[in-house]
């Protein structure tokens, strides 16, 4: 799950950078920024707690 969570940041960098780079992309960019910031999101909530150490 975290390597296919991996994998779309991945491609929402690119996605984003692609519209950043070509001038009349720029909603490009924006989609993809949205998608990154939402793939975080999510992996964040779903990742395994009890994989983590725990602290001291």
């Amino acid at each position: 799950m975290l390597r296919f969570l991996g994998l779309l940041l991945v491609v929402w960098l690119v996605i984003s950078v692609i519209g950043v780079v070509i001038k009349g992309l720029f909603w490009l960019a924006v989609v993809g920024a949205i998608f990154f910031v939402g793939t975080t999101a999510l992996g964040w909530a779903r990742r395994d707690h009890k994989a983590l150490p725990r602290g001291y």
